[in-house]
């Protein structure tokens, strides 16, 4: 439908930053001279950096061709399943798509599509979380029961035994507790309730769990200092606060541990406004933005390949003596939340990335209620 039919299009440059796929405009040269909002994401950068920079020094191509075809610029040129590396940002795997612009010799229009956040947001419903999970729901009640009379008869059989007697009911009652700790973890996961929501200062929650963290490890000294650096103009997230600060904790507690094997632990935790990210998870489809970022950064040598894209299923784990199940009940509590993590791993500067995405209090209200998002 036009104008003619009464009603207004709306303007080129809103289309544009609506997409989820990055779109990039190319001047002769291979020079960037525009961005949608999406195109930010991607290269974790604003427009204001991003104009004038060459594609070159910014997209590291596995296969060199595909940028040299791009220098054809009369040419349309379509690749699949393209590994690349982003300035800044890691691997990446994209689809990618140029094509000239038409009336503009040497002009290209540059589309990315990229499957490492488009898998890392899929859709939850079905598999391990929803199915799998529930049957610890339901026994856990059954096996706590027994579990808390095989601790109370082992303290009653601590007080009639010698002191190598000791040693063995001490170890009853720490298997029990360790035990029923996996169990309440279970339990966590296999919830169907969510928390009660509310606006949400993200930095009181980053700090509240960071003063957690060092009260625990004040008797460490080999664990590293964690380094701030918050955005403080960053309006409220809608979520629930306890379940921000359990999310915090997982995540700096893993980098944690994971940095103690490099000379110089380096552990770091950023808030950052990420315009262009979008999430439809409304019932009429109505899209909702996950602009607000939080990221948990470390220098350990990270997951093994086989494993990261596995890492938030339960039970899998790198850890000699983990569960597996601290990264699947944080991603549970952020979807909770309506938002997303994802986990990168940057090679080349030898870092691990945990970025959690979070929707606007306010503007989480409106979409819910029907309304347009701001």
């Amino acid at each position: 439908m036009s104008e003619a039919a009464g009603i207004t299009l709306p303007e080129a440059d809103r289309v544009l930053a609506s997409l989820p796929q990055a779109v990039v405009l190319l001047e002769p040269g291979l020079r960037i001279a525009s961005v949608n909002p999406a195109a930010e994401q991607f290269f974790g950068q604003s427009l204001r950096r991003l104009v004038g920079v060459g594609l070159r020094e910014l997209l590291d191509v596995t296969s060199p061709r595909v940028l040299d075809r791009l220098d054809d610029y009369e040419t349309p040129v379509s690749a699949r399943e393209l590994a690349v590396q982003v300035k800044g940002m890691g691997m990446r795997r994209i689809d990618l798509n140029v094509a000239p612009v038409a009336d503009h010799p040497r002009w290209q229009v540059l589309m990315i599509h990229d499957h490492t956040t488009a898998e890392a947001l899929g859709d939850d419903s079905g598999g391990f979380d929803a199915a799998a999970l529930r049957g610890p729901e339901i026994m856990a009640h059954e096996i706590k029961n027994p579990l808390a009379g095989i601790r109370g008869a082992a303290q009653l059989l601590a007080r009639q035994v010698d002191e190598k007697g000791h040693a063995l009911t001490h170890l009853i009652t720490s298997e029990v507790d360790r035990i029923a700790d996996l169990i309440g973890r279970m339990q966590d996961l296999s919830r169907q309730t969510a928390p009660a929501m509310a606006p949400c200062n993200l930095h009181e929650a980053a700090r509240r769990a960071i003063d957690v963290i060092h009260a625990g490890r004040a008797e460490h000294p080999e664990y590293c200092t964690i380094q701030e650096e918050f955005d403080p103009s960053l309006p409220p997230v809608l979520g629930s606060a306890d379940a921000l600060v359990q999310v915090i904790i997982n995540l700096l507690s893993n980098a944690m541990e994971a940095s103690l094997s490099q000379v110089v632990p380096r552990v770091m935790v950023r808030t950052r406004f990420a315009s262009g990210l979008q999430l439809h998870t409304t019932e009429d489809g109505k899209p909702l933005r996950l602009p607000v970022e939080l990221r948990v950064t470390d220098n350990g040598e990270g997951v093994a390949p086989s494993l990261r894209e596995h890492i938030f299923e339960p039970f899998v784990t790198s850890k000699k003596s983990g569960q597996g199940l601290g990264l699947p009940l944080v991603r549970k509590l952020v979807r909770e939340m309506n938002g997303r993590i994802t986990h990168e791993r940057d090679d080349v500067k030898g870092l691990t990335h945990f970025r959690v995405h979070l929707p606007l209090a306010k503007e989480t209200r409106k979409t819910l209620l029907g309304g347009r998002p701001s």
